[in-house]
């Protein structure tokens, strides 16, 4: 037979017959490779691991600790939970079953009214489907036939619709066999049903067939599944770690943030308490802005519907928009970004090569119309703020500005302890209409930005169609305290805008010249990131973001005059203090100070006062003995200073 050549990720070369499967190519690796296969990658192309592969190609075999592994885990889970209940629950119909950030769900519609008691027949049943290790076969059909199949073979009205409706009439489809069990999908899936290890149903909720209120209601189950018991272990762990750091709830018990209907859905109010800590990470980037040569700025909240038709946000993002509104002789749009703003300053006055590089910031707010369904705390809101940037640049300059402005994200997560990972959010030239400029801009903007990467040694990966829709971006990626993963900060290289507002700058002979764009904005929403900073401490600030840093407590009214003594001096070193002369016991304070996440606490009782030190507690570890005031100051002033997380 002919002989066919594999590349494989590490660029070297394996010989097969042609024909050759996924999962024999991964036994011919390693048998635990084998074992932990759950699908291929050919020539970029995710496939079954049993079909064959007849040519010369690049290969990779995909597990689950990879984002496509974990995809395609859940949706073959997602099927093995549907046959479950259709086993258990005979007449159920199912509608759309994908996998999700964390696990998968379905949704049925089926004559059994699903409650939590349901959840461990469907787990014992889900288990022992696993245990049948039924393989999972995919079959292509035509159109015609794919509909015939499900209205006289297996009936189901609603993969009828699916077909009907979304499919053309001489396309091909796909089902997937397992056992007595098919479903409509294109996969790819699991070799077989054995896979799957370990499972929990997490919950049962109603949703609308299609989406659509008019049409059938649903049962919508979700659930998770892992390769190992210790996984599933480790993850339900993380979720009542993730239920007791819900920034919503330490929002209410701290006084950060507040919403009201009078306000309006989705535009938080920030309290004292969230305005110290939001005005502090401000300062932070303040500082550092500073250093590395930006100036600030400060744009209107809203801007002629003119100019966001010039800079193309209109269009593109109008469905997130708010209506325009209707001024004299003009329509006006809340701000969605504050780059055509920045474009307006650019352009102001007549710029020389010698004035670039230009950065302009500005903490700026701006709108979008988010469903209300889609609100959630601080992290989807209608109303927020971007510590946004544009730097305008000569093309030479844009190494160096990259380089310098992923630095300064890059020092953000450092200072949070936040390990971050890389996107290069590129375009997909398979639908070129969704966005602006050439082909070869895209190329050579993408190059450039994947030439930087490696220069700095970044932990990258690409994200095909991630892309802004006027060029492509760094997006980080960071990991909170307890393993989750969050989208922030953003870095941009952008052609298109001097292009659509005519941004010009006159070069050393004389010629007018478009310079380059970056948009940078390492926090990107301020109330989205600290949501994620919130949970990421559940609520236990480090001293210098705490909103309060110390707690000075006297044990009895006797020692007033010197516990405001105390107050006095830390305040005026700069430190954030609060004097607690309540009438109630010192147990009821602490207990209470506690509970308000207070770093440091300061006992004044008899012996502090003759000695003119204070008794201290910090947060969580409890007594830590007696300084001399000065020698307290002087701590807290050093680690408010260093911004340590201790």
């Amino acid at each position: 037979m002919e002989k066919i050549r594999i590349t494989l990720p590490d660029q070297s070369v394996r010989e097969f017959q042609s024909g050759v499967t996924g999962i024999e190519i991964a036994s011919s690796i390693s048998r635990s490779l084998e074992k932990e296969a759950l699908a291929v990658s050919v020539n970029g192309k995710v496939r079954d691991l049993n079909l064959p592969v007849t040519s010369d190609s690049s290969l990779r075999i995909i597990t689950f600790d990879s984002d496509e592994g974990r995809e395609i885990y859940w949706h073959s889970s997602s099927h093995i939970m549907a046959q479950a209940i259709e086993e258990l629950f005979p007449g159920t119909r199912f509608g759309a079953g994908p996998a999700i950030e964390n696990g998968f769900y379905y949704d049925i519609d089926s004559p059994h009214s699903f409650t939590p008691e349901d959840f461990s027949k469907i787990e014992e049943k889900m288990k022992e489907i696993s245990r049948r290790e039924l393989d999972i076969r995919r079959r292509e059909l035509s159109r015609d036939e794919a509909i015939s199949f499900f209205k006289s073979t297996r009936p189901d009205p609603y993969k009828v619709e699916i077909l009907e409706t979304t499919i053309k009439e001489d396309d091909t489809v796909s089902v997937y066999n397992q056992g007595g069990f098919t479903d409509l999908c294109t996969g790819p899936h699991l070799p077989n049903t054995g896979r799957l290890k370990a499972v929990k149903v997490l919950s049962v909720s109603s949703s609308y067939w299609r989406g659509d209120a008019s049409r059938q209601v649903m049962q919508r189950i979700y659930a998770i599944t892992f390769p190992k018991q210790s996984l599933l272990d480790e993850h339900l762990f993380q979720l009542e770690e993730a239920k007791k750091r819900d920034h919503k709830k330490l929002g209410k018990q701290l006084n950060l943030f507040m919403f009201s209907p009078l306000v309006g859905r989705g535009l938080p109010v920030w309290l004292p308490n969230g305005t110290i800590v939001r005005r502090t990470l401000e300062a932070f980037l303040r500082d550092e802005l500073l250093k590395r040569g930006y100036v600030e700025v400060i744009t209107p909240h809203i801007g002629n519907l003119d100019m966001y038709r010039t800079s193309g946000h209109y269009p593109y993002y109008s469905e997130s928009q708010f209506a325009p509104m209707k001024v004299e002789d003009e329509e006006y749009l809340l701000k969605p970004m504050n780059c055509p703003h920045h474009h307006q300053i650019y352009s102001n006055q007549p710029r020389s090569y010698r004035d670039l590089p230009l950065r302009l910031a500005e903490f700026g707010s701006v709108y979008r119309f988010e469903q209300s369904g889609e609100l959630n705390g601080l992290s989807r809101v209608r109303g927020f703020t971007q510590d946004d940037a544009h730097i305008y640049c000569t093309h030479d300059q844009l190494k160096s500005e990259l380089i310098n402005a992923i630095e300064l994200t890059q020092l953000v997560f450092k200072t949070f302890n936040m390990p971050v990972k890389t996107r290069l959010s590129f375009w997909d030239p398979e639908n070129k209409d969704k966005y602006a400029g050439s082909p070869e801009m895209w190329e050579q903007s993408q190059q450039e930005i994947l030439e930087v990467a490696q220069d700095m040694g970044l932990d990258y990966f690409i994200g095909m169609g991630e892309a802004a829709f006027y060029g492509p971006k760094f997006d980080f990626i960071v990991k909170d305290a307890i393993g989750r993963k969050w989208q922030l900060g953003t870095v941009q290289v952008d052609y298109v805008m001097p292009e659509r507002f005519g941004l010009e700058y006159v070069g050393p002979e004389n010629t007018k010249l478009k310079p380059v764009i970056i948009h940078r904005a390492p926090f990107g929403s301020m109330e989205r990131f600290l949501s994620i900073l919130i949970e990421h401490f559940a609520g236990n600030f480090p001293t210098w973001l705490a909103p309060v840093q110390v707690a000075v407590l006297p044990i009895s009214d006797v020692f007033n005059e010197y516990a405001a003594s105390v107050e006095k001096e830390l305040a005026a070193a700069g430190i954030r203090v609060r004097l607690d002369l309540r009438n109630e016991k010192i147990g009821y304070k602490i207990r209470d100070w506690e509970t308000q996440k207070v770093p440091y606490m300061a006992v004044i009782g008899g012996k502090e006062a003759e000695s003119g030190s204070v008794a201290i507690r910090q947060h969580g570890q409890g007594d830590k003995g007696a300084l001399p005031v000065s020698e307290f100051v002087q701590k807290l002033s050093s680690e408010i200073a260093s911004r340590s997380l201790n």
